[in-house]
């Protein structure tokens, strides 16, 4: 009798702290993100604050911004120089334009989180960024010229006219593209691939119809748009849409932008839906 009361009373303490164990339990932290902004060609002042609003309000993250208003080729971003940047961080989204930016050292220092196993996300402009050398060249994976490019898994060196391009995602079964569809942007740029890296995994397309000047001929680019890249282990994601306001603040833009952060910090499922505790804040 007494052993069935002492078992009695052990199953029901282990309950009671089953129980407190749930209810007191921490809800994930949010992820730290920084975005990094400025440089030529494009809103930044306004698109940095577009996408902080469209990640924030998608999942549970808190972006922290890193902004110049500075309009060159080479803006002078808070980050050069200290290859701790990113310290305290959980993920790093570049949204730079700094096209002249080609000094090594300087390159080096913005992939050292990176290579220390932060992972990456990357839009538009950052493709044609800290890039050594003429860009059209084909750059040898592990050699200096090719370090950003590495990075990345795909190497850009420009694009053409603005004219809209549609997009569908030819890897569909990947966690990025679950749940999004294909769709037609308003007259975008075009980013050009000199070359897709082996660690690199296309996620979608982008055809667009461009009329030559001279003879008035069309032609169809047909280019890889988004994609997903292993760095050394360190999971990058990028995608070269996203020039104009409208297209930033797209619904469906925003939705590949924040699947793609998921996914680079481990935080997405194979069905495309956010882990738990990383969905939209309620």
């Amino acid at each position: 009798m007494f052993k069935r009361l002492a078992a009695l009373v052990s199953a029901l303490t282990l309950v009671v702290l089953t129980f407190n164990a749930c209810t007191t339990a921490q809800p994930p932290q949010p992820l730290r993100v920084l975005l990094i902004t400025g440089g030529c060609c494009h809103d930044y002042a306004k698109q940095k604050d577009i996408l902080k609003a469209g990640l924030e309000s998608r999942a549970n993250v808190v972006v922290t911004q890193v902004h110049t208003d500075d309009k060159s080729t080479k803006p002078p971003l808070a980050i050069y120089g200290n290859a701790d940047y990113a310290k305290g961080f959980d993920l790093v989204l570049h949204d730079e334009c700094a096209a002249a930016v080609s000094d090594p050292a300087t390159i080096k220092a913005v992939l050292a989180p990176h290579r220390a196993g932060i992972p990456g996300v990357n839009l538009h402009c950052a493709m044609h960024c800290y890039r050594i050398g003429n860009p059209n060249d084909k750059a040898t994976a592990g050699e200096e010229r090719s370090a950003w490019f590495d990075y990345l898994g795909l190497q850009s060196s420009g694009h053409g006219p603005q004219e809209p391009i549609a997009i569908s995602f030819t890897e569909k079964n990947h966690a990025i593209a679950r749940g999004l569809a294909d769709w037609t942007t308003i007259k975008e740029e075009h980013y050009n691939n000199i070359q897709i890296f082996p660690t690199a995994t296309p996620i979608a397309h982008g055809k667009q119809t461009v009329t030559d000047r001279k003879d008035g001929s069309k032609k169809e680019n047909d280019y890889v748009v988004a994609w997903a890249n292993d760095y050394h282990g360190t999971r990058v994601f990028s995608t070269t849409i996203g020039h104009n306001n409208e297209t930033v603040s797209d619904a469906r833009y925003l939705d590949l932008v924040t699947h793609g952060v998921l996914w680079a910090c481990g935080k997405i499922n194979p069905d495309g839906m956010p882990k738990p505790g990383y969905g939209p804040k309620k």
